[in-house]
Formats: structure tokens, C-alpha cells, sequence
């Protein structure tokens, strides 16, 4: 039996335990590879079909509050 493990699924695993942290238990170096971490996960994803979902979504989103604001 062989385990696989997916770069991107770990990835969130691991975003999800360092954002769990309190924000005062928090280094700037700590800040900066969180973000890093984001950014490589985001990449990651943005090829999936998961990632056009939430582009769509984010997309849709973002051109309702637009047509919101118009008189």
C-alpha cells in the first residue's frame, strides 16, 4: 500500500495550524513565511478546477458589489 500525500492539501493543512496561532505569539519572520506559505499554496491551486471555481466565484462576487454600487 502506498500513501500519497497532495503538495496543496498538506499546504492547507499547514496554513490552517499556523493561522490557528495567536496573532501576539507571532514573530514578523513567522508573518512573512505564513505569507509565503499562502502565495506557494495559492499557485498550487490555481490550475485546478477548485482554483476557476473560486476565480468564477471571487469574479461573480466582485461584479455584483460593482453593479450594487451603481446608480
Amino acid at each position: 500500500m502506498e500513501l500519497t500525500i497532495d503538495v496543496a492539501v498538506l499546504l492547507a493543512v499547514i496554513i490552517v495550524v499556523r493561522l490557528r496561532r495567536r496573532t501576539q505569539a507571532r514573530s514578523r519572520n513567522d508573518e512573512k513565511l505564513t505569507v509565503a506559505i499562502v502565495l506557494v499554496f495559492g499557485i498550487l491551486i490555481a490550475p485546478t478546477a477548485f482554483g476557476h471555481g473560486v476565480v468564477d466565484v471571487v469574479g461573480q462576487l466582485a461584479q455584483g458589489v460593482t453593479e450594487s454600487g451603481s446608480p
